[in-house]
């Protein structure tokens, strides 16, 4: 006699079945067929329909009560609202932040600390017209705040390839005493500024262009690779009307690549080789960028639309983050990937369910 639920059953035990039946009833749909796809790996709605149709007598026990067609899902994914699976992600994301409050990332702080970047998904413009980017090609562009404790996503906008990065500065609400740490491309001093005058900190790498008076010297132990580390005033027109506020500015010898680094910051406390450790650490959102393309289905979609592409990419966001929640409510050793891997080949079978 069989014993416990299928793999795939008590993984959507996990799931805020509450919070996502008021997102199904706000937007009309349902969720459990692309989820599936996600975690097995599949490739297309007929690979899909394929490995359902296979596996047709445990359907029920998925949770899936019919027969389900690849037109069926064409349909699906064409009409069914893409909100429903960015407001349960988000919501997916409010239970998982909490579980790696106390996750440690590599520097000692006690502060809420940020990676913001953007990836950018190509894509074919004359499949995907709806998403220009450049003249002969389109794509969507992934903007994300990652909670560096735990690599959990905070918040996450998808545009089309024309968005700048930097205008995903005007919808942060920044925390007051939290660290955002992001690359040269979001230097922009007067929506920067903003970020300064809520309380938060940023921290960024300086153009080679960038004009600066210094006001100050500080020492460094130059035994770990600091060249300096100033208090500074932007005199550059544009820079200083949007920033009139001191800057410090640490500059660093990286001994991997032998190239000198400069570091712009508005935190005057912390040690100037913590600063640049915290952006060392800005490289945890391009090694999450990297390992949702590989490990998840958000580079070939299922179908063509706005609609199709917006679901498929927040369903992969879901099943990461519940994949992480997973992880820490059972106390797993394994890695994100390594579970990934082992779902994909264990969702049909029947294990004991383990307690949360």
């Amino acid at each position: 006699m069989n014993h416990g639920k299928l793999v795939f059953a008590q993984l959507m035990q996990h799931l805020p079945l509450t919070t996502f039946r008021r997102c199904v009833t706000r937007y009309r749909g349902e969720r459990k067929v692309q989820a599936f796809a996600q975690l097995t790996f599949r490739e297309s709605l007929r690979d899909i329909e394929a490995c359902l149709r296979a596996q047709r007598s445990k359907l029920y026990h998925l949770g899936i009560r019919s027969t389900v067609a690849r037109n069926t899902l064409a349909n699906a994914n064409a009409v069914r609202d893409w909100r429903i699976y960015a407001d349960f992600a988000q919501s997916l994301i409010g239970i998982a932040r909490p579980l790696y409050v106390d996750e440690p990332f590599g520097v000692d702080l006690k502060e809420s600390v940020y990676a913001l970047d953007t990836t950018t998904i190509d894509l074919c413009l004359s499949v995907f017209p709806w998403a220009p980017f450049r003249s002969t090609k389109a794509a969507v562009k992934l903007h994300t705040l990652l909670d560096l404790r735990g690599n959990i996503p905070a918040i996450i906008h998808i545009s089309d390839g024309k968005m700048h990065e930097v205008n995903i500065l005007d919808q942060l609400l920044p925390e007051p005493g939290a660290f955002y740490v992001m690359d040269r491309g979001f230097l922009d001093f007067e929506r920067l500024h903003r970020f300064h005058e809520a309380g938060s900190f940023f921290v960024t790498r300086g153009k080679s262009n960038l004009k600066a008076q210094r006001r100050y010297s500080h020492p460094v132990d130059r035994a770990t690779g600091l060249i300096c580390d100033q208090t500074v005033v932007l005199t550059g027109f544009y820079s200083h009307k949007g920033f009139e506020a001191p800057l410090r500015r640490i500059r660093l010898k990286d001994p991997a690549t032998d190239t000198t680094l400069i570091f712009l910051t508005n935190n005057f406390t912390l040690p100037a080789f913590t600063i640049t450790e915290l952006y060392r650490c800005r490289w945890q959102v391009e090694l999450f960028f990297k390992w949702i393309k590989q490990h998840l289905r958000i580079k070939a979609f299922f179908g063509t639309s706005e609609n199709a592409v917006k679901s498929q990419i927040w369903i992969a966001v879901s099943v990461y983050v519940l994949v992480a929640i997973v992880k820490k409510r059972l106390k797993l050793s394994t890695t994100l990937y390594e579970m990934l891997q082992i779902l994909s080949l264990t969702m049909f079978e029947r294990m004991p369910n383990r307690h949360r």
